[in-house]
């Protein structure tokens, strides 16, 4: 497979197939887990194999997903992978219309609950689990003073930095478990 890179999204269509939640978390577990075949993603989800069926081939006409067929142990078994490492979108791609626009805010709202969501299921968890983690789960906020071009730079920083952690190779059979990191840099009154 050739190497995968971040897909610049322009196409608002793909904003809406991708910020569906269920969609959402299937992209979710191929990013962490691979590749998978549909039964493995409908396992991790609770979610019957038809619906994963029908996610995954809306997820692959949006050019988000591919088939593996390679991976497949027969002819019934279908398995997906990502076609990107990630994805980011820019709002400036969308402001010529107002249905784009729309669509834009609604993706954007829809993310942002996606990883709120998932901070709070770890807030959630048992006092069993919190104490595997002991004081290694973090939450920082800072107010900084910045003008828009640092605050950009701040940005490619903080991205630089998450690319050289989720870079780093996994082996089977580490105690390693998959963690959710989040940032948000946004103007904001106190």
């Amino acid at each position: 497979m050739p190497e995968r890179h971040v897909r610049q999204v322009t196409d608002s269509r793909v904003l809406a197939a991708m910020s569906h939640p269920l969609r959402r978390r299937l992209l979710d577990v191929l990013a962490v887990y691979g590749p998978q075949p549909v039964g493995t993603l409908a396992e991790r989800t609770g979610q019957a194999p038809a619906n994963i069926s029908h996610h995954m081939k809306v997820l692959r006409e949006s050019g988000l997903v591919e088939e593996a067929p390679e991976l497949a142990r027969d002819r019934r078994e279908r398995w997906w992978r990502p076609v990107s490492a990630g994805l980011r979108w820019s709002g400036r791609d969308f402001d010529d219309d107002p249905g784009e626009a729309a669509v834009l805010r609604a993706a954007e709202s829809l993310n942002l609950d996606r990883q709120v969501a998932l901070v709070r299921d770890w807030y959630a968890a048992g006092d069993d689990e919190q104490a595997v983690w002991g004081e290694s789960a973090f939450s920082a906020d800072r107010w900084l003073h910045l003008t828009p071009e640092e605050l950009a730079e701040l940005s490619r920083d903080v991205v630089a930095l998450l690319d050289r952690w989720s870079a780093r190779a996994t082996s089977p059979g580490d105690d390693r478990r998959p963690v959710f990191v989040f940032a948000h840099g946004v103007p904001a009154t106190p």
